[in-house]
C-alpha cells in the first residue's frame, strides 16, 4: 500500500482517537498504528506528523462535532480572562485553543515564563484555585519535562505549564505550520479575523 494512503489512514484514525478519547497526539499515534497494523508497524516514512493530524482533527470536527465552533469560542473567551489574569508571569496560550481544533477534552493551555514558580502556585492559591500538580514535555527539547499546575474552572479543564525565562527566547518564532503560541493580543487579532472570514 502506498506510504502516502498509510499515512492519511492513521491521521485520520489519530484524529477520531484525539476528539473521542481524550488522547495526546502521540499516544493517538501509536494506537492507530497498533489499529491499522496490529502486532506489525508501518513504514517509517508512513508516520503522519502533527500537522496531517490537525487537518485531519479539522475534518473529522466539521463532520461530527455541532458544538465545537461554539466551543472554541468559549475556551478561548476564557483563555484571554485567564492571560490577563496571569499577565505578570508572561503567558502564552498554545495547544488546541491556539489552533482552534478545540475537543470536549481538551484543555486551555497556557505556557508561563517567570523565575519563581512558586509565586505562581502562590497566586492560584490565592485565587482560590485547587490545582494538581504534574509534568509535561518541553516544547522545543524532547528530553525535558517541566512542571504544569492543572485545574478545573467553570467546568472547564485549565493547564499551565511552566517554564523559566530563558525559555521565552524564539518561542514565538515561527515554524512550517505557522506559530505554535501567542500573547492575549495575538489571539484576540486571529479571533477578529477569523470571525470577519466567516
Amino acid at each position: 500500500m502506498d506510504a502516502d494512503l498509510i499515512r492519511l489512514e492513521l491521521a485520520a484514525i489519530a484524529a477520531r482517537l484525539i476528539a473521542d478519547g481524550g488522547l495526546d497526539y502521540a499516544s493517538a499515534k501509536r494506537k492507530a498504528a497498533r489499529q491499522a497494523f496490529g502486532s506489525g508497524s508501518p513504514p517509517r516514512d508512513a508516520m503522519p506528523d502533527n500537522e496531517l493530524i490537525d487537518q485531519a482533527l479539522r475534518e473529522h470536527l466539521a463532520l461530527f462535532d455541532p458544538a465545537h465552533g461554539e466551543r472554541v469560542a468559549l475556551r478561548r473567551r476564557m483563555a484571554c480572562e485567564w492571560l490577563e489574569r496571569l499577565a505578570q508571569f508572561t503567558p502564552l496560550v498554545t495547544g488546541a485553543v491556539w489552533k482552534g481544533l478545540v475537543t470536549e477534552h481538551a484543555p486551555i493551555h497556557l505556557q508561563l515564563f517567570h523565575d519563581s514558580h512558586k509565586e505562581i502556585e502562590i497566586d492560584l492559591l490565592n485565587r482560590g484555585v485547587d490545582f494538581e500538580i504534574a509534568t509535561v514535555g518541553h516544547f522545543r527539547r524532547n528530553d525535558l519535562e517541566v512542571e504544569a499546575l492543572g485545574f478545573i474552572w467553570q467546568d472547564t479543564p485549565i493547564l499551565l505549564s511552566l517554564y523559566d525565562p530563558v525559555d521565552l527566547r524564539g518561542a514565538l518564532r515561527a515554524g512550517p505550520a505557522g506559530a505554535e503560541r501567542g500573547d492575549r493580543a495575538t489571539l484576540l487579532a486571529r479571533m477578529a479575523s477569523e470571525e470577519s472570514e466567516s
